[in-house]
């Protein structure tokens, strides 16, 4: 299956269900307690992340969705702090709120980045379920997917009324089940639950043949468009009425904290299936976002750089010879990750031992090398008749199979001056033994405060030469 980046900021979604905040103090242990045989924590740093269908919600606007989000606070600090968070990060947040009641806060006391201990603060919301819909129903317009995140804290009492508002509007539902009760998610098009949510439902699977069978039961009993049964380590498998089933396998190197793992996986989703995926490639997206998240620490969100890089890694795409557009996502991307960009650009004909040592060099200056060629017409141009012997095709091909090449690119104009406009690298590197102000290229370079640099060429290594040889060794021959 090939996967491609969605367009995120064409998919408006809204999320509806129990937020939360997650909170982490972090800090040093260096003794055990008088008092009782536990350790000492010296709380060096307090940290607030948006959690439950708050995370959701972060999580779809950090992959660039539009957000909305709707849900139960108390009228406290906690919640301050909630808002402003997701509303710094994109999010639109409308929170029903509720004097005298806190806000759920779950509690994580963290040293040398593991938890010690976990306190949550939460009483069942007493919540007007007829005002959650009325708000939900006047927030429908406009959008294309409607996740319902419950963690069965109270926001949710009215599923029905928003499933069906939002079918009435031919709007996709999505629900994260919580509880042993699933048939108040009747008629969603599609449900999210972990096996052991899966299984409390249904009973045990003895193998996959049998939770295929118990998943075609609950889809047939319910109604529903779709069953996505996560299997933490085991991966995930897709039910769909009619279809062969769809076992994804885990992609995670490496596991290091699943907090928050299925909120990637639903805010994924929903956001593809907003931006017009089709569900087999939306879980494949969803898997391979989930397959990032783990390997953080806490509730934490995907960004829409990670999962493009992600994306190029599982297509081989991530080197290579690109188009301009492709280019410019890369480069967002490895600035995303703090790496620096370094350019060069030549005719490259021939390559020759000169060209590799020289364009190690130059890849030593940065984190990722472009190297820009001139197209056929320009090097003719340039170099004369019977000049380029090799077709801009298959100059670019060679390139791109140096190890120290990431991104290969052609350009039609005498010199790279445009491309260089566009691309902006930190660092551009040329060739010769002219200075730096000759270098074509350097007063765009240095007027955004990049630097220029000159590589001497290694001698007696010349394209010109080797061509000049090779026509010798012909008339000879004749």
């Amino acid at each position: 299956m090939k996967l491609s980046m969605p367009r995120f900021d064409q998919a408006p979604v809204l999320v509806v269900g129990d937020v939360m905040l997650d909170r982490y103090w972090h800090g040093g242990t260096s003794r055990i307690s008088p008092e009782a045989p536990v350790p000492v924590v010296k709380v060096e740093q307090i940290e607030d992340r948006p959690g439950g269908a708050a995370n959701v919600a972060l999580n779809i606007a950090a992959l660039g969705a539009p957000a909305s989000l709707v849900g139960v606070t108390g009228d406290d600090e906690a919640a301050d702090s909630l808002t402003n968070s997701l509303r710094g990060a994109g999010v639109r947040a409308l929170f029903q709120r509720i004097a005298h009641q806190p806000t759920i806060v779950k509690l994580r006391v963290m040293s040398r980045h593991q938890q010690l201990l976990r306190i949550d603060f939460e009483e069942p919301f007493a919540t007007d379920a007829l005002a959650l819909s009325d708000q939900v129903d006047a927030l429908l317009e406009g959008i294309k997917v409607l996740v319902l995140s419950d963690y069965g804290k109270g926001a949710l009492k009215n599923h029905q009324v928003l499933i069906q508002a939002a079918k009435a509007r031919g709007i996709p539902v999505l629900a994260d089940p919580k509880g042993k009760d699933f048939s108040v998610y009747r008629g969603a098009s599609l449900i999210t639950p972990n096996l052991s949510e899966f299984e409390t439902i249904v009973g045990g699977c003895v193998d996959e043949h049998d939770l295929v069978s118990k998943g075609a039961s609950l889809m047939a009993d319910l109604d529903l468009g779709a069953l996505l049964v996560t299997r933490g380590e085991h991966g995930m498998t897709l039910l769909r009425p009619g279809h062969p089933a769809m076992h994804l396998p885990a992609r995670a190197r490496e596991v290091f904290d699943v907090t928050g793992a299925g909120d990637t996986v639903i805010s994924t989703l929903a956001a593809a299936i907003a931006a017009g995926e089709e569900l087999p490639h939306a879980v494949a997206l969803a898997n391979l976002a989930a397959s990032i998240v783990v390997g953080k620490l806490g509730t934490a969100s995907i960004s829409a750089p990670e999962l493009r890089r992600a994306i190029q890694r599982e297509e081989g795409s991530e080197r290579g010879v690109l188009s301009l557009e492709q280019l410019l996502l890369a480069i967002d991307d490895a600035r995303a990750h703090n790496e620096r960009i370094v350019f060069t650009n030549g005719c490259f004909d021939i390559l020759h031992a000169g060209h590799v040592t020289y364009l190690e060099q130059a890849r030593a200056q940065g984190d990722r090398l472009i190297v820009a060629i001139n197209d056929d017409a320009s090097v003719s141009r340039l170099k004369g008749p019977g000049r380029p012997i090799n077709s801009v095709d298959r100059r670019m091909a060679v390139l791109a199979g140096l190890g120290a090449v990431d991104w290969v690119i052609s350009f039609s104009e005498g010199t790279p001056e445009n491309l260089l406009a566009q691309v902006k690298p930190d660092v551009l590197v040329k060739g010769g033994d002219y200075s730096v102000d000759q270098v074509v290229g350097a007063d765009i370079v240095n007027a955004y405060g990049g630097k220029v640099k000159v590589l001497g060429l290694v001698e007696n290594s010349s394209t010109t030469a080797i061509v000049e040889k090779i026509r010798q060794t012909n008339d000879a021959a004749q």
